[in-house]
Formats: structure tokens, sequence, C-alpha cells
């Protein structure tokens, strides 16, 4: 078996647990609920191996030092890692609260990155670094980056777990926009599972995948009637999630999880991962790019972004530690700074050009 088999086991592994801690969510049914874990230390464990394996094979391909074979080096190789870290940070956290509540909000963030890499058909293959990557500067720069993405992912989940526990007036703009953004969250997981079950496409460049098939089987669907239906269903989808999210209250009250342990676990998930992003997205990629290109800084795309990003969670930090805010509107900072860290990392990769634009698929 190679890495790719591993992978696979993993992947199924995190559906399956996703379901699981969904279900275990509605029911309240412990079985349920150690199987959800089981299933994800499992995938956990397969991952690890697969992830190992696969830097084994580059460096068997490269012939290079062995911090230059680490496979983070394209998309597909960030977005496992980055599933990878999302996996551990929720193991880390359901074992340190003693519940499995959080892992029906987090493991979807994993089941749609691994969506993304079925759907989009990206390259699985190793191909030698580029000039620019063969840097010892790699290690550190990427890994402390999806590291800090890592605890973003956790921020956004639980946030939205806080305005769901403490909002329940379906008029307030805190309740419109937890609903809203748990149902597109929603939307987008299910018409990318359609789409891979429709093209189950594979190798093609991204432009040719956001063009032809990113969201084709529905919303961009040449037949009018089904475009306009999956419009109609969506909205239906996020009315539906207004309309009832106020027992998803009710369900995480009945777990025991306070406001208090959620507002905490969105701070501390964000100390973490704030400064380890300023070393290792901005200060190391700042020295790596000046060892490539010449220079520290050029406004590059990802730059651009990524430093937009920082103000963002420098605002969380600033607002939390020195204006005392709390509560429902620094969880909005937080959902934001979440929305900003997907452009950062897929939507500048996938939609603009720039000197990062190896990290394609």
């Amino acid at each position: 078996m190679d890495s790719s088999d591993f992978f696979g086991i993993s992947s199924i592994a995190y559906v399956l647990a996703m379901v699981l801690y969904i279900s275990y969510l509605a029911f309240k049914n412990n079985t349920i609920g150690i199987l959800a874990t089981t299933f994800t230390i499992a995938g956990f464990a397969s991952h690890t191996i697969a992830f190992i394996i696969r830097w084994k094979e580059f460096y068997d391909l490269g012939k290079m030092g062995i911090l230059r074979a680490v496979p983070l080096t394209n998309l597909y190789e960030s977005l496992v890692f980055f599933v990878w870290c999302i996996i551990l940070g929720y193991l880390i956290i359901e074992w340190k609260y003693k519940t499995r509540t959080f892992g029906a909000f987090i493991t979807p963030i994993s089941a749609m990155a691994l969506a993304f890499i079925d759907i989009s058909g990206m390259s699985k293959e190793i191909h030698p670094l580029v000039p620019a990557l063969q840097s010892n500067w790699l290690l550190a720069h990427v890994t402390l980056s999806f590291i800090a993405y890592a605890g973003f992912s956790v921020s956004f989940a639980t946030a939205i777990m806080y305005l769901a526990l403490s909002i329940d007036d379906k008029k307030s703009p805190y309740y419109i926009l937890w609903t809203v953004m748990l149902g597109l969250f929603s939307i987008v997981l299910l018409a990318m599972g359609i789409d891979y079950l429709t093209f189950k496409i594979a190798g093609l460049s991204q432009k040719v995948f956001l063009k032809n098939y990113l969201f084709k089987a529905t919303f961009r669907n040449e037949s009018f009637l089904i475009s306009i239906t999956s419009y109609a269903l969506s909205v239906c989808i996020i009315l539906f999630i207004w309309n009832y999210g106020i027992y998803l209250k009710k369900l995480i009250s009945s777990f025991k999880i306070t406001q208090n342990q959620l507002d905490e676990l969105t701070y501390k998930s964000i100390a973490v991962g704030f400064p380890v992003f300023t070393l290792g997205g901005l200060i190391f990629g700042a020295v790596w790019a000046d060892q490539a290109w010449g220079r520290y800084w050029s406004w590059d795309p990802k730059e651009t972004w990524s430093l937009i990003t920082w103000f963002v969670y420098a605002f969380y930090i600033h607002a939390r530690l020195l204006r005392g805010w709390r509560g429902a509107k620094i969880a909005i900072v937080s959902i934001v700074g979440f929305v900003s860290t997907i452009f950062t990392y897929l939507g500048v990769n996938l939609l603009l050009s720039g000197l990062h634009s190896y990290g394609s698929m």
C-alpha cells in the first residue's frame, strides 16, 4: 500500500465520523459517540501513516535533505496536512473537555476539504520541487501556517456554536448571521458532493475545473430548471436552519456546554494560531521570499491577503484583551477572520495569479 491508499482510508473514516458526530448530537446516543471517536482516531492514524510514507516517497524521488522533502509543495499536499492539523486539534479538544459535541461542527470542515480534493480532481502526483521551494524554510513557513489555519478553523466552529447557544431572537443580526453561515457551509458541502457523484473528474487544471465543473451539477447547470431549483432549495435550507436553529441551542445546552467554555475555546484557538501565523506565515515567509525572489515583500496576492487575515485576528486579540470585548460581537470577528483565511488559502490560489501560483492544483 502506498500513501494514496492510506489517505483514502482516512478520508472514508473522517466522512463516517462526521455523520456519526452529527447523529450523536441529534440522538445523544453514547454508542454512536464512541463509534465517531473510534473512526476519527482510526482515520487520524491512517492519515499520519500516509503523510510519513509520502514524505519518504518525496525524499526518495528528490534525493534532497529530509527537511526539503516535506510533502507540502502543492495544493493537494497542503490540504491533507490542513485536515491532519484540524483533526489533531479536535482530538485534543475532545480529550480535554470530555465532550464529543464539538465534532459535529469541526469535522465537517475536514469533510469539505476532502470533498474539494475529490471533486476537483487535483493532481496527487509527486513532482520535483521548483527552485523557489528548494529551501529549508519550506518546513517552517508552510507547517506553521497550516497549524495556524487549523486553530482558526476550530475558532470558527466554536464561534458558530457560541452564537447558536447565546442568541435565540430570530430577528437578531447575530442569529441571522450564524444561521446563514451554517446554511451556506452546508449548501457548499452538498453541492460539491453532487459534483463529485455526477462527474467523478480527475487530473484537471484549476482553470478547467473552475470553469467547467465547480457547481456545474447544480447552480451552474446548463438546464435552467435545475439551476433555479438549486437556488430555490438553497434558500429553503437557509430558511429551515433559521426557523429551527433554536433547537440547536437546546441540543448544545443538553450536553452541558456553556457560553463561557465556547468563548474561552474560541479565544484559546486564536491565541495559539495568531502568534504561530505571525511567525510562520508572515515573518518566515518574508525571509523565504527574500532568499527566493530577492525581496521580503512584493504585494503578491497571497501576501496581501495574508496581511489582511493577520489584521483581522490582530483586531480580535486587541478587542478582547484591551477593549474587553466578549460574547457575540467578538465571535463575529472570529467568523470574519476564518472567511478571510479560507480566501487566503484557496481563493487566492484558484482565482488570482502571483508568485504563489505553484500552490495550485
